[in-house]
């Protein structure tokens, strides 16, 4: 399966819920620094529940798309399903198999998603470090990267690979 598969260049395209809210209940930036990557995602909930998504960005076709994939999704929502949002989601919302090259590209979204309702909890935001750690593919990554640099099994604790990326 290629990277930019259709459905990844259709919605950086036409992204989908691509405009920013007037009275959001919370407001979140992150960016990814390594690819150039920015998104801000703007969420309006009455109660528990997800009423209206916005968001802004400008970067790679993969965080553009995720975004706007995973925008579709978040409508209806209550807090409790969005806090469970792992990476793996990230991974079958994109639908297409992620590199150690676009990981955070891949988890941009989720990451401004996660901090997003941590903000709105007080609670201190979740660094890359984290996300990518909470990542279950995340040692087979590590194995390939490895391997393509003809180094052992774990030459490079992940942590400190982590923090590079």
């Amino acid at each position: 399966m290629d990277l930019y598969a259709e459905h990844i260049l259709e919605h950086f395209r036409s992204p989908r819920r691509k405009s920013l809210l007037p009275h959001p209940t919370v407001e979140r930036e992150e960016v990814n620094a390594s690819c150039g990557d920015t998104l801000t995602l703007q969420l309006s909930f009455k109660k528990d529940t997800v009423s209206s998504v916005g968001w802004d960005g400008t970067g790679c076709a993969v965080s553009q798309a995720g975004m706007s994939m995973l925008a579709e999704t978040l409508t209806g929502k209550t807090l409790a399903e969005l806090e469970t949002m792992q990476p793996k989601d990230m991974r079958i919302i994109l639908g297409v198999p992620i590199s150690a090259r676009r990981l955070k590209c891949a988890l941009l979204p989720l990451l401004a998603l996660r901090n997003a309702l941590r903000q709105q909890k007080k609670e201190p935001p979740l660094t890359w470090a984290e996300i990518v750690e909470e990542d279950e593919e995340r040692e087979t990554v590590e194995l390939i990267r490895e391997s393509r640099k003809g180094k052992g099994k774990h030459s490079v604790p992940f942590e400190t690979w982590a923090k590079n990326r």
